[in-house]
């Protein structure tokens, strides 16, 4: 292992059957203070579906670089590994996917109502949305961390 690649053998992924090249590990949900913390891994050289963001947020690319891309597949933006960026809710549709190498990102959700993220058909119209509660049953459904387990 590359001592520069975060080691990830502690959190187990998850995969949603419908949303390709994308795995996570939800950490916390917080309702009162209206925050989801969520760990994504993208695939190297891969673009997820087409979303928006519901909500504001901070990310900090752990490992290798999260490349951003328009809605017509134009590469817009590359997050290299340490990157701390805040987003917008409601902002431009786009991709994303992992660089050369599988791309680890911390997202926290900010003042979350309800929907995280909003995913898109090619008219940009919404097939998919995740809410507070999809990430609420995912943590429960995830059970105690590895690194508690082994305690």
């Amino acid at each position: 292992m590359k001592d520069h690649v975060f080691d990830d053998r502690n959190i187990t992924w998850y995969k949603l059957d419908w949303l390709d090249h994308v795995e996570f590990y939800v950490y916390k949900v917080d309702e009162e203070n209206r925050i989801v913390d969520v760990l994504f891994k993208f695939a190297a050289n891969s673009k997820a579906a087409l979303h928006r963001h519901k909500t504001p947020y901070v990310t900090f690319v752990v490992q290798g670089e999260l490349r951003f891309y328009r809605q017509n597949g134009e590469l817009k933006e590359i997050r290299p590994a340490g990157s701390y960026v805040s987003g917008v809710a409601n902002g431009e549709p786009h991709l994303e996917g992992g660089g050369d190498e599988d791309t680890i990102v911390f997202f926290s959700n900010r003042n979350v109502e309800n929907a995280l993220y909003e995913f898109l058909d090619d008219d940009l119209q919404p097939t998919v949305t995740l809410g507070l509660d999809d990430f609420k049953a995912q943590l429960e459904a995830q059970g105690e961390p590895k690194w508690l387990q082994a305690a």
